[in-house]
């Protein structure tokens, strides 16, 4: 059974940082793509940034771009989201998800992480 297991999040004041983590079992995902989603009340589930598992390869939403950095460490197979310069419209509950390279759709999801940002 393949698991995402998201950790890291909390209460944090704006211009604060985190780092979310995804540690992923059952599986290696040398062959998957991770992603980070993010869901604030009353709103849709939103993409934050992707990584390619082999080769590192990046994404990321504008709205996160130069403040958010995703990363992966192969031998733990956890990936990461570091969060600096956060905002009060960054709080959300945190999601990280997998899909296999060049697959259209995330199919495995972590339950998420809480992450507020107060002003």
């Amino acid at each position: 059974q393949v698991q995402l297991v998201e950790s890291g999040g909390r209460l944090v004041q704006a211009g604060g940082s985190l780092r979310l983590s995804c540690a992923a079992s059952g599986r290696s995902f040398s062959s998957y793509v991770m992603g980070w989603f993010r869901q604030a009340p009353g709103k849709e589930r939103e993409f934050v940034a992707r990584i390619i598992w082999s080769d590192g390869g990046t994404f990321y939403v504008n709205s996160v771009k130069g403040r958010f950095t995703i990363s992966r460490d192969n031998a733990k197979n956890t990936g990461y989201l570091q969060m600096n310069s956060l905002k009060p419209e960054d709080t959300a509950v945190y999601y990280c998800a997998a899909k296999r390279s060049g697959g259209s759709s995330y199919e495995l999801w972590g339950q998420g992480t809480q992450v507020t940002v107060s002003s």
